[in-house]
């Protein structure tokens, strides 16, 4: 019997400190940084995005985000015999994130690791869970993106700081006799790499380098929707389906312009595009899951409907899943 991989339940966790722009322009303006609400929301589609209080960390948002999506599926903890974590701000240098979230679930046993895709994160890392589960190696997975970017942004950078949030969304990935995910489809090119990236890294109990967010947004932006149209239509092709037959697309919510130039070259209305990027702003590799609970937690979308994610990020990377739920 063949095996395939369905997402039975989502969950998300967004930390309580809630800025709108108003509130971080004043705090750019107190570092004598200006900036302002109609300048943020007309290039990027943000308004408001949440940061972590000190000492809170992936692994905690990725606790709660985790805890929801086990019991939406009505799946046990130690059930889960696999936990991929995408994320570029993990707890520490190691272990993972992914080994220190199974022990706060009080779980062990089954393979735990992080996947570094950066904003690729969570697609990445489905498209991993959905490979080991179709093997036999695994039956339930567990399948979190968790971020804390509020600490490695540069707020005397007015055209980063005001891009980025922390929160975390998870999967429960279960084996299944009927398709879920339909098709996976994950790139890289390491030549892309200065474009968007934290130059720093810890050596000898020193940062070496500049452990802040760096991005060059015109060169992201031109590659961005041309790597995301192919990605959706290689996924359509690969599951024998046209952009017709896709009832939401949830893409990576990294700037509204991006998420309304693919759903242009796909011809879907943006009726059809699940945006939160206006309320949580770039959360990395938590924005899609934590876009998708969203959406299933309003009844916007809705159990047998077809989904398409796609994401793009530092690296470069890209991809995208189709996917029924």
């Amino acid at each position: 019997m063949k095996i395939y991989s369905k997402i039975t339940g989502t969950g998300s966790y967004l930390p309580p400190r809630r800025l709108t722009n108003a509130d971080l322009v004043a705090e750019l303006a107190a570092n004598g940084i200006e900036s302002s609400d109609e300048w943020i929301v007309e290039r990027t589609g943000i308004r408001a995005r949440h940061f972590v209080d000190a000492g809170v960390n992936s692994s905690d948002l990725a606790l709660h985000a985790s805890q929801q999506a086990l019991a939406a599926a009505g799946v046990d903890a130690k059930d889960i015999d696999l936990v991929i974590v995408g994320t570029s701000t993990p707890d520490m240098v190691f272990p993972s994130t992914a080994c220190i979230l199974q022990r706060k679930l009080g779980i062990s046993g089954g393979p735990a690791f992080d996947v570094q895709a950066v904003c690729s994160g969570f697609i990445y890392a489905l498209t991993v869970a959905d490979s080991l589960i179709r093997s036999g190696t695994a039956k339930k997975a567990l399948v979190v993106g968790a971020e804390v970017f509020s600490r490695i942004l540069d707020f005397k950078d007015r055209t980063t700081c005001v891009l980025f949030g922390d929160g975390a969304g998870a999967v429960v990935l279960e084996a299944s006799k009927e398709p879920g995910i339909l098709s996976t489809d994950i790139h890289a090119d390491g030549q892309y790499t200065d474009i968007l990236c934290v130059p720093g890294h810890v050596s000898g109990g020193q940062i070496l380098g500049e452990p802040l967010l760096r991005m060059d947004g015109q060169a992201v932006f031109k590659l961005a929707v041309g790597v995301l149209d192919e990605a959706a239509r290689t996924v359509l092709a690969k599951a024998g389906k046209e952009a017709s037959d896709v009832d939401w697309l949830i893409p990576h919510q990294a700037n509204i312009r991006i998420m309304q130039s693919t759903a242009r070259k796909l011809k879907l209305s943006m009726d059809k595009v699940v945006v939160t990027v206006d309320q949580h702003g770039n959360t990395s590799a938590a924005s899609i899951p934590l876009a998708l609970d969203a959406a299933v937690r309003s009844g916007q979308v809705k159990p047998g409907q077809t989904l398409l994610l796609e994401a793009v990020g530092g690296g470069f990377t890209w991809g995208a899943v189709l996917l029924k739920l």
